[in-house]
């Protein structure tokens, strides 16, 4: 069977790209092989290869607890439900 391929293209930030492009030049890579290794192994896992979070998750969750620590103590309220609570924290 003959391999065919297909062109991708993208849109990407152009500094996320020059950085993503220089760390693959240390490693010996171009975008093309990484983006081909990739989707090699999205086929292999049946899945994303690496895990998906939020770098910021932890400050984030802690930056909202403060904010409720402090708006519950200054005003006593009970959210009851999520669309309170983000009202209330307008």
């Amino acid at each position: 069977m003959e391999n065919i391929t297909s062109a991708i293209s993208v849109q990407v930030d152009s500094q996320d790209k020059e950085m993503a492009n220089d760390i693959l030049k240390s490693l010996g890579l171009n975008m093309s092989t990484y983006v081909n290794m990739a989707i090699k192994q999205l086929l292999y896992t049946n899945g994303l290869p690496f895990e998906v979070k939020n770098p910021n998750n932890n400050e984030n969750k802690q930056n909202i607890s403060e904010v409720i620590k402090e708006k519950s103590v200054n005003n006593q309220n009970d959210y009851g439900t999520m669309p309170n609570l983000v009202e209330f924290m307008k």
